[in-house]
């Protein structure tokens, strides 16, 4: 990880100094464990803040929309998927970016991670050979990696950068796993079992819109939930407005997301919104043999139409 930093702090500088960027968009030490926090790096001098570990999992492609200036951006596969969608969709010129490239192996679930501690106070975490030390007031603990990652990271097929100006390391491998099992279990309910299932699932949502704000590609520059002319949704935690919420969005992201994993992350309540959209991711690469983000060239099925494209639906 250490490596990584130290490459990303010399592209930062680089980049700076010969002004082919006005700012670098990457991440900071937080203030707690586990919890790094973006930032914007204007000046070389500023360069020494910037590092990267498993604790970087927000999407920084959520600060490139409607940017009018030279950027880069620190990006892992997922972030550079979501960047493609953004460019495609208008949101931001290639030529304005400069993507430096970071190969990942998966971003640390912190709610995971701070449940092997029974409720002690880490005040120092450190990754190393796929191990986690973390030390606190008497106590020094050790932790799995793999066991520590957020679960779209464990089922992640594309941890490497698709697009990018440089890349921090070299590239990893990909893991071959099944994406979609726990997709296939909702589906094999029955219709009453699926609506028991989602109803559970969204119980406990405030309506904090975290999973919005944190979404790369939810920019709508008015969202539908804020709409009063006509207001299509109510404000309050009524169970049908916030099933309406989490629908509506969910086949709003359809087609365009990454699974990045920022809405989860986002949660403060750990609602598994990720059942909504990978359903739907699952769909539309059945129907279409389409991944999102993966280049430049593919316009997503959803904004394009073909003369072949499949019809069952409206059968």
């Amino acid at each position: 990880m250490q490596a990584y930093t130290d490459k990303i702090r010399e592209a930062a500088k680089r980049l700076l100094t010969d002004k082919t960027v006005d700012v670098v968009i990457g991440f900071r030490k937080g203030t707690v464990p586990f919890q790094n926090e973006p930032v914007l790096v204007k000046s070389p001098d500023k360069v020494d803040q910037l590092c990267w570990d498993g604790n970087c999992g927000v999407n920084l492609a959520n600060y490139l929309p409607k940017r009018t200036d030279k950027v880069a951006i620190v990006a892992k596969g997922c972030d550079t998927r979501s960047i493609a969608v953004q460019i495609m969709e208008f949101q931001i010129k290639r030529e304005q970016l400069y993507i430096i490239g970071v190969p990942c192996k998966g971003m640390i679930d912190r709610r995971l991670a701070t449940a092997e501690l029974n409720g002690r106070e880490p005040l120092q975490v450190v990754e190393a050979d796929d191990k986690i030390k973390v030390s606190g007031r008497d106590f020094d603990l050790t932790l799995d990696r793999q066991a520590c990652l957020q679960e779209n990271c464990s089922i992640c097929i594309h941890r490497n950068p698709v697009i990018y100006d440089e890349l921090v390391g070299e590239p990893v491998p990909e893991q071959q796993v099944e994406r979609y099992d726990d997709v296939r279990k909702v589906e094999a309910m029955s219709a009453e079992e699926r609506w028991a299932y989602f109803d559970g699932l969204v119980s406990n949502c405030i309506r904090c819109y975290a999973c919005r704000n944190s979404c790369p590609v939810c920019y709508c520059p008015t969202c539908f939930v804020d709409e009063s002319r006509p207001q299509w949704v109510g404000k309050t935690i009524d169970p049908t407005d916030t099933r309406t919420f989490h629908f509506l969005r969910a086949f709003h992201v359809a087609g365009r997301c990454t699974d990045c994993g920022a809405c989860e992350r986002a949660c403060p309540v750990g609602i598994k919104v990720r059942q909504f959209t990978k359903k739907l991711e699952k769909d539309v690469k059945e129907l279409y043999g389409f991944e999102v983000g993966m280049n430049l060239e593919q316009r997503p099925p959803l904004d394009t139409h073909k003369p072949d494209d499949p019809e069952s639906f409206i059968k």
